[in-house]
């Protein structure tokens, strides 16, 4: 054309109504990412059969119908924040604008940010404000479940598969039939595995372990993790055709020093949750705990800040909430989601190393090795792995065990 092209026409779009459905004879990958991105509901590469084009531009026709009252509960944003999310610093509307444009989109999404900065809400926001609300979200953490296991977790068994194989098992992947599947931790997924995901993501077809047959599945792929993607790729530990095939939508989360104010806001949020869950309604931030809270580095980020103002107000015996100024000192880990509640054992003073375990059992000085890893990596359990070389979730397994 000689005003413009196709994707020029689509980013001018505003609203994803109507649908953009993408013909062309550049079938190029650069090219499908740019139009999906820009909020495509298909790319289709000519010369295309006419069966698949009335089928493309029925399914999009109906599906628009569908997801108008979806798009208009998506503009609607809760004035300080929007689908779960809390904030309205410049770094989230970014956020909030990017899950809103991308929603009905078939691009698999990719979010990257440091722990606890809301990378699940981020999945269960996108899925929330699609045409796929009515149908299944389905959470699945890589690194939290045994690599022998994973590939069933996600695809299914069949009876006598393996051992403990007892019945037929669908996996999260049929069971995200028609709905969102989000996948933590991505990057602790095995490369064995990552080619039969690959495989997956190519096909939208899946074989259940121990089955030779395939059954068609239509997910949402939304992935997420808290390590660079782009270093475990040259590093060999993540395969770069996954990569690519994932990271369709990027979307970062800033960590929560970087939202300003946003702080306060989930601070008063999350302390009227808490207060009604503990039962104590009525508690409030003291002037000098907002302070507090607007001065510490929160490494563990908005877990880290639930976790601490539900310790406060447990342990509080008036109806204020008082949270410390801790410079310097480091924070309790939160590897689970929950406030610890065992006790961590401690190493002897280093002024004699050669003293330094004595007396204590081969179980003991592991459970030290891994509580300092955790606490060296700001409550990042995957990071403490890579440091101890070990799978995260052998330290989650263990965690589980001591509490």
């Amino acid at each position: 054309m000689p005003d413009g092209d196709g994707l020029s026409l689509l980013e001018g779009d505003s609203d994803g109504n109507p649908p953009f459905v993408v013909v062309t004879a550049d079938g190029s990958l650069s090219r499908a990412i740019a139009a999906m991105r820009l909020g495509a509901f298909d790319f289709l590469v000519k010369p295309v059969a006419g069966a698949r084009l009335l089928s493309t531009v029925r399914t999009a026709a109906e599906q628009s119908e569908e997801s108008r009252p979806a798009a208009a509960e998506s503009n609607t944003r809760d004035a300080d924040g929007f689908h779960g999310f809390i904030g309205r610093s410049p770094a989230m509307r970014d956020v909030y604008r990017t899950i809103a444009q991308v929603a009905n989109s078939r691009a698999a999404v990719f979010v990257t940010g440091e722990s606890g900065t809301g990378k699940e809400v981020t999945a269960e926001a996108l899925h929330g404000a699609s045409r796929r609300k009515n149908k299944a979200f389905v959470a699945i953490n890589c690194g939290a479940i045994p690599e022998n296991l994973l590939e069933s977790e996600l695809f299914g068994h069949v009876k006598g598969a393996f051992t403990g194989a007892i019945d037929n098992r669908i996996g999260a992947a049929k069971a995200a039939d028609g709905g969102t599947l989000f996948l933590d931790e991505i990057c602790e997924m095995e490369l064995k595995l990552q080619v039969k995901l690959l495989r997956f993501l190519q096909t939208g077809m899946i074989q259940r372990v121990g089955s030779a047959q395939s059954e068609p599945v239509d997910v949402r792929i939304v992935c997420a993790t808290n390590r660079d993607p782009m270093r475990e790729v040259a590093e060999g530990r993540f395969r770069e055709d996954l990569y690519y095939r994932l990271n369709v939508i990027p979307i970062t989360l800033p960590p929560l020093r970087e939202r300003g104010d946003d702080i306060l806001m989930l601070a008063d949020r999350l302390a009227e949750t808490i207060a009604f869950e503990e039962g104590r309604s009525g508690m409030r931030l003291s002037a000098a705990s907002r302070a507090a809270i607007l001065t510490r580095p929160w490494p563990g980020n908005v877990r880290e800040l639930q976790n601490e103002l539900r310790r406060a107000m447990v342990t509080a015996s008036g109806d204020t909430i008082e949270i410390e100024q801790r410079l310097g000192i480091a924070e309790p880990f939160d590897a689970t989601g929950s406030t610890p509640d065992y006790p961590a054992v401690q190493p002897r003073p280093l002024s004699d190393p050669d003293l330094m375990f004595e007396g204590l059992t081969l179980a003991e000085i592991e459970r030290i090795a891994i509580e300092q890893a955790i606490r060296r990596a700001g409550g990042n359990v995957t990071k403490a792995a890579r440091d101890l070389a070990v799978n995260p979730s052998t330290i989650y397994r263990k965690l589980e065990r001591w509490k």
